[in-house]
């Protein structure tokens, strides 16, 4: 237990290194101040000092967790700071539910769940920093929820949960032509009334269709035509009309 409350100072004096310096440092993150939910707690002329402001308490805090002698006071200023986020966050979410937090970088998602348990998790790490003795931490530990902490960061999305879901559409490819035997039949005559091959024979075509089989990646489907029985052949995959093919099978005489 000691060497997970040793580990949460690390954790926490990490996160706010991030944090502060980006809203020191970020001028794409000053200009979008005023589209967060910040510029509506303190007005869009103060946002920025506002953040700046906040930039530099992280910092001060960072820097007294990681500084020796690491003091029980150091985890309670951690732990104030974190439930300030969590309070901006919930007067974020009420007050301007479109609006980002403007937390650790310039992002336009609105505060959502992943930004609540960030803040959260900072909490409970926090409340325990505030019992951490001087015993070395755990870098396993540390590197874990530092992990988990920038999974729940969207500023981040954009250099591995963006690429990872495209990488999943190329995979799965979910607007691929589905396997045959899920082509519904409206799509395979859609195709088969655009063909030059029903175009030839639809004067002579005298019901709906009869039948429809699927073979060796084609669709059959049969109508009744003068005289005749007319049968499509339909590619199931593909939205070639021209690779639609007719046959007129001729009907066998009646037997009297």
């Amino acid at each position: 237990m000691h060497g997970i409350a040793a580990s949460q100072p690390y954790v926490i004096a990490f996160f706010l290194l991030w944090a502060g310096l980006a809203k020191l440092s970020s001028r794409r993150m000053w200009a979008q101040t005023g589209r967060t939910a910040l510029a509506r707690l303190t007005g869009p002329a103060r946002a920025v000092p506002a953040l700046r402001l906040v930039g530099l308490i992280e910092l001060a805090v960072a820097a007294a967790l990681l500084l020796p002698p690491l003091h029980p006071l150091d985890g309670v200023a951690a732990a104030l700071l974190s439930a300030g986020f969590l309070a901006y966050l919930a007067y974020a979410r009420v007050a301007a539910p479109a609006s980002a937090c403007g937390c650790l970088g310039a992002h336009s998602r609105p505060v959502d769940v992943r930004a609540f348990a960030r803040a959260g998790l900072l909490l409970a790490a926090a409340l325990l920093a505030t019992v951490a003795t001087a015993l070395p931490p755990l870098p396993l530990l540390v590197v874990a929820e530092m992990v988990v902490l920038l999974a729940l960061s969207a500023e981040l999305d954009r250099y591995w949960l963006t690429p990872l879901r495209r990488l999943s559409v190329r995979l799965r490819r979910p607007l691929a032509a589905p396997p045959p035997e899920r082509v519904p039949l409206e799509s395979s005559l859609h195709l088969l009334r655009r063909s030059s091959a029903y175009c030839s024979v639809a004067a002579r075509l005298v019901s709906d269709v009869l039948e429809t089989w699927d073979e060796d990646g084609m669709r059959f489907v049969v109508y009744g035509a003068r005289g005749n029985t007319a049968v499509f052949a339909v590619p199931l995959s593909g939205d070639d009309p021209g690779a639609v093919r007719v046959a007129l099978v001729a009907e066998a005489p009646s037997l009297t």
